[in-house]
């Protein structure tokens, strides 16, 4: 009996191991690209009273393009210019942004982590501390938060207007 368990399990073991033992694996890689688009149309933001972010973003090849206003009480008062370019190598989206009022050109890297939901690291030295999570609640709002040194600074809300 016992060498008949022994050839049992022997034979089990074999069986999984030259066939390979098989599991479902949930970690699927997500579409950068086409959740990007999610953010595709006008975006409006309050960033305080009376004060807006217009952000009018644009598909471009597998990135984005985004030209953006800040508004108080009527008057533009920065413009923004932002390229989305998307790096395969690292399956995220590389960033360069460019205020009007700024001879600084803030580079960024931005992903998503899960559908509807990611992060955006700046990654050049002045404002390396400085990081935003974004999520999408619906698609026609988002939420957007402010983080420097794992503290929230900020959180403003998105509607899109079309």
């Amino acid at each position: 009996m016992k060498t008949i368990c022994k050839c049992t399990m022997i034979a089990i073991f074999l069986l999984f191991k030259i066939n390979g033992i098989k599991c479902q694996i949930t970690d699927k890689k997500l579409d950068q690209v086409k959740l990007m688009k999610q953010f595709i149309g006008t975006w409006k933001f309050e960033l305080g009273k009376d004060t807006f972010l217009i952000s009018e973003n644009s598909p471009f090849g597998t990135g984005m393009t985004s030209k953006s206003q800040i508004i108080t009480n009527d008057a533009v008062i920065n413009s923004i210019i932002q390229l989305y370019g998307y790096d395969k190598k690292t399956d995220k989206f590389v960033v360069a942004e460019l205020f009007e009022t700024s001879p600084v050109i803030e580079l960024c890297n931005a992903w998503f982590i899960s559908n509807k939901a990611g992060e955006i690291v700046i990654f050049n030295p002045e404002n390396a501390a400085l990081r935003f999570r974004f999520e999408f609640k619906t698609p026609d709002l988002i939420v957007q938060t402010a983080i420097i040194d794992d503290k929230v600074i900020k959180e403003v809300k998105g509607i899109k207007m079309k």
